[in-house]
């Protein structure tokens, strides 16, 4: 895909609004490029573009799949591809905007097929997790595939689990899954790509003042859905930052005034973490803007 333009920041950052307006602008397509966004139910809570957004311009892999899904980053990247394929972006330009740094790494650099895990495999070794450790297991992938083992530390439980589950899938080890690494989807020539960083105390604003909007909005009715399905708590879904405060609440655990704020300081956590991610990983490539004002003007060189 060439032409292709991804607009990566923390969450908060005000980078959906503009490449919305950038969508708008050129006639693009706005491609979801955040883990949680890509759930239903969860409209508020992770801040989902609206209707009157989706009117404006055309929004793809927004809510598309059922919480109980474990969607991974191959996941995403298969249902960019089908949309390359089924001809979505035909004359018009994708926009990917979003958080989650993995996705944009696949994207622009290509990732390892990785083999379907059946349920039952997956339920499997999450149980011998939780009763046994990490430890216990990274022992036992030793036995079975001592390579593997050997690139990971004893307490990385997922990457454990994950090394566990390909082999018991496929007969393969994970090791060699990953080095069938597949080519990228987006031209890294001709694509634009651009962080939003906006500073620290703006951004903290932002976190605060959406989150107030998101409750005002329903935000605690979604929570109270998610948990009606009865999921296991390690479904990602379930992990959607203020998810677990909200349940709290719900069952008298918290009261509301604290489950809000430590959904907020939650919220501020992760968009450090993601900040930093994205200084660390992403390259010179990336043209990195402060606030919105400077955003908007890469924007128009971007529409040009």
């Amino acid at each position: 895909m060439k032409d292709a333009i991804l607009i990566a920041g923390p969450t908060a950052s005000g980078k959906s609004g503009l490449a919305l307006d950038l969508a708008e602008r050129c006639g693009g397509i706005v491609v979801n490029a955040d883990s949680m966004q890509v759930y239903g139910i969860l409209d508020r809570l992770t801040a989902r573009p609206q209707a009157a957004d989706m009117a404006r311009a055309p929004h793809v892999l927004y809510g598309h799949v059922h919480p109980s899904v474990a969607y991974s980053t191959g996941a995403w990247l298969r249902d960019v591809e089908r949309l390359i394929d089924e001809g979505a972006f035909a004359g018009r330009p994708a926009i990917f905007v979003g958080g989650t740094g993995l996705y944009f790494r696949a994207l622009t650099e290509g990732m390892s097929e990785m083999p379907d895990i059946p349920p039952p495999v997956r339920e499997r070794w999450r149980l011998a997790l939780h009763e046994q450790g990490a430890h216990r297991l990274h022992g036992i992938l030793a036995q079975k595939d001592a390579a593997a083992a050997a690139t990971l530390r004893p307490g990385d439980s997922q990457r454990i689990l994950r090394a566990l589950e390909v082999l018991e899938a496929s007969g393969q080890s994970i090791l060699q899954w990953q080095a069938k690494r597949g080519g990228p989807l987006v031209d890294a020539g001709s694509a634009r790509l651009l962080v939003v960083e906006p500073a620290r105390t703006e951004l903290v604003r932002r976190i605060d003042a959406r989150f107030e909007a998101m409750m005002e909005q329903g935000a605690l009715d979604e929570v109270r859905g998610l948990c009606a399905l009865g999921l296991d708590a390690a479904k990602p879904a379930m992990k959607a930052i203020g998810v677990r405060e909200l349940a709290a609440a719900l069952t008298g655990e918290l009261t509301m005034e604290e489950a809000t704020e430590r959904a907020r300081i939650a919220t501020r956590q992760y968009a450090k973490r993601q900040a930093t991610w994205f200084r660390h990983q992403f390259d010179a490539r990336w043209h990195r803007v402060g606030n919105l004002d400077d955003a908007s003007g890469q924007m128009h060189t971007f529409s040009l």
